[in-house]
């Protein structure tokens, strides 16, 4: 088909356009302080809210035994029969409760309990990957999902979980890097809420002082 001269003019212009670099027209509008109001109190607290504005449950733990008791606590409470736990540290972290009832069926467990890579604390965010021996689908088809995170794993922005995913894997980054913030939920046209329908129903974060 033979080009018009209308189309060769625009093309031309394209490829004029492309060979010359074009200077930005507001350059200080591209600054790069952040624009999120800084921590203004202990990260941890801040995480805290954060969490559970968002329906999350979190519980603070001194050290990994009184993690132990307070997650065995729960899984007595909540009469949870089939936990699922991939994660080999999860397993030795949380003792005989979730040996009596661990389970290798995940589409009919109870409950799933993983690591984490971060916690955010200015979204409330739970940062994975499938870096973990939990991979993809753990956090997210159980309907309760546990999450056991450490002090460490503790940052204000994704910005700063994202660079201390890099300091750990270096330049071989997951295939998969999972942002969960509390249950999931969605509305519909008519803004009703629902929650747990592309996820978990209920989300524990459970974070220990190490």
């Amino acid at each position: 088909m033979k080009s018009t001269p209308s189309k060769e003019n625009i093309l031309n212009k394209i490829r004029k356009a492309l060979t010359q670099s074009t200077p930005l027209p507001f350059p200080e509008a591209e600054g790069k302080e952040n624009i999120f109001q800084p921590l203004s109190q202990e990260i941890e607290v801040e995480f805290a809210e954060q969490f559970t504005k968002l329906q999350g449950k979190f519980i603070f733990c001194l050290n990994r035994q009184e993690l132990a008791f307070q997650l065995n606590s729960l899984i007595r409470k909540q009469e949870w029969k089939k936990v699922y736990c991939r994660e080999k540290e999860m397993k030795n972290l949380i003792g005989d409760q979730l040996t009596e009832n661990l389970t290798d069926d995940l589409s009919n467990c109870n409950v799933s309990i993983t690591g984490c890579e971060a916690l955010v604390a200015r979204t409330g965010t739970i940062m994975m990957s499938t870096a973990q021996a939990s991979g993809r689908t753990v956090s997210v088809y159980a309907p309760i999902h546990v999450c056991v995170g450490f002090t460490k794993q503790l940052v204000y922005d994704v910005s700063d979980a994202l660079k201390l995913l890099k300091s750990k894997y270096g330049e071989n980054l997951p295939s998969l890097i999972t942002f969960a913030t509390g249950p999931s939920r969605t509305a519909d046209i008519e803004k009703t809420l629902v929650v747990g329908v592309h996820g978990p129903k209920e989300v524990f974060c459970f974070l220990v002082d190490e």
